[in-house]
């Protein structure tokens, strides 16, 4: 007979291979999450407003339906917190969530088969498909936190931004040459049908890999609600509640454009989906091959004057399509701008999410999200209303873009309210932000809220 201590040493090398291995199955999955949500967004979202121009719809709705219907995401998530307690599980939420998401495609493929869709069912389809995917995002965020190490956070992450980078852009390559090959023969709505049923199932795919992690950690102990009160003197007093307040400015003047690019180019330059796609992916790239730069850049400068760069760069962008509508031109812009905007959204999530208290990270996070997503739905309607009361005449799409413009201007009088910041830019994910090009124009890559595919590194 062994003896004892021999016996529990031996059951302590079994829970340890165990958690290994549970670990590593955990690491595995999430890889393929990320891949597929990558996949559903590059060859599905992106290409909703064109959707919506190719079923004969008006430019106005091509521009609301990535822009309106996200206000049901910041809603929808408001029940986050609530429905992970009800559901005593932060993976339960997540996987509910997710499978609704994929379901969304479903009444898009019909729609796309069938040659019609009204603008009320598309825009009711796309609230749900953004209150869906915004919801899942603070309570992966908790969950993921508890799965990955801290030791192993920044190359796991770093090699999983770039799996879900790679489907992305892999997507949306695939559909625009889909599309461009199948409007030269007619065949374009059933491109788009194709597109949607490849979206599902990457976002079923998504949600089986989601429930097949662990959950160490059902519910973080003492997870709790941080009030509105509460709320409301962070954003006077507060450095990082300045910050926001600047970010939700600049988020409301990008979209007062961000969501028309797509439907001028279709509409009124009359751009293929060869040339549509070939200048987000120079916006893409550049901001993927810049990230690794800016890291370096704020190491040595901090993340407060990295944002000032950023911020800086991104105010002439969309006030650049006034001075030409030359493709090389519009070119050389989209590249300008992937880089200012890899500066402005490295900073921006360096000074963000330097500390947050993982029990009230859930919650934390589900406030920002509605702020933010109500400064985008806000910021698309009032382009929305200058747009229509000009007719949506060429020029008056370059009004909007101009005004865009100048609101990034005035934004930069917030930025300077902003403190110093200390921020340890090693360990804060410079290798792992989340590059996703918005399916709503060229020029707004800002991401509608923290999404449920990155996590901080705090």
């Amino acid at each position: 007979m062994p003896p004892h201590g021999t016996t529990e040493s031996s059951r302590s090398i079994d829970r340890s291979e165990k958690r290994s291995a549970t670990l590593r199955r955990d690491l595995k999955v999430s890889l393929y999450d990320s891949g597929a949500f990558g996949g559903m967004v590059g060859c599905g979202e992106t290409y909703f407003p064109a959707f919506a121009l190719a079923v004969g719809l008006s430019e106005m709705a091509a521009g609301m339906v990535s822009s309106v219907p996200l206000i049901a995401g910041g809603v929808m998530q408001l029940a986050s917190p609530l429905a992970v307690r009800l559901l005593r599980s932060h993976r339960r939420w997540v996987v509910i969530c997710a499978v609704l998401q994929a379901l969304t495609f479903v009444p898009l493929l019909m729609a796309a088969l069938m040659g019609s869709i009204t603008t009320t069912v598309l825009l009711l389809v796309a609230a749900v498909y953004w209150g869906t995917g915004l919801a899942t995002g603070p309570a992966w965020n908790t969950w993921i936190g508890t799965i990955v190490p801290q030791s192993l956070r920044p190359r796991f992450f770093a090699r999983r931004t770039r799996i879900s980078q790679a489907g992305v852009f892999a997507g949306f390559m695939v559909g625009g040459i889909l599309l461009q090959y199948a409007a030269r023969h007619d065949y374009e709505l059933l491109a788009f049908a194709v597109l949607f049923g490849v979206s599902g199932v990457c976002r079923f795919i998504s949600a089986w890999t989601l429930q097949l992690h662990s959950e160490p950690v059902p519910l973080p102990a003492n997870m709790r609600q941080i009030p509105w009160k509460r709320v409301r003197h962070h954003l006077q007093a507060s450095s990082g509640g300045r910050l926001l307040v600047y970010l939700v400015a600049v988020q409301a003047a990008v979209q007062m454009a961000g969501p028309f690019f797509t439907p001028f180019m279709l509409r009124k330059l009359n751009f293929t989906y060869g040339e549509l796609v070939a200048l987000f992916s120079m916006a893409f790239l550049a901001k993927v091959v810049a990230l690794p730069m800016w890291g370096r850049v704020a190491k040595q400068i901090g993340a407060r004057q990295l944002l000032w760069i950023g911020g800086i760069g991104i105010v002439p962008l969309s006030a650049g399509w006034l001075v030409s509508t030359n493709f090389v031109w519009l070119s050389v812009l989209q590249i300008i701008g992937g880089v200012a905007w890899a500066a402005y959204e490295l900073a921006f999530f360096l000074l963000f999410f330097e500390s947050i208290a993982e029990e009230e990270r859930t919650s934390v996070l589900t406030i920002y999200n509605l702020l933010n997503t109500a400064a985008w739905v806000g910021g698309s309607l009032i382009g929305g209303i200058l747009l229509m009361s000009l007719e949506a005449s060429f020029n008056g799409y370059l009004l909007v873009f101009g005004l865009s413009s100048a609101g990034r201007l005035v934004a930069l009088l917030l930025l300077a309210r902003v403190p110093s910041i200390v921020v340890d830019s090693d360990g804060m994910g410079i290798r792992t932000v989340s590059v996703r090009p918005g399916g709503s124009g060229m020029d707004a890559p800002v991401l509608p809220s923290l999404p449920d595919r990155f996590h901080d590194e705090d």
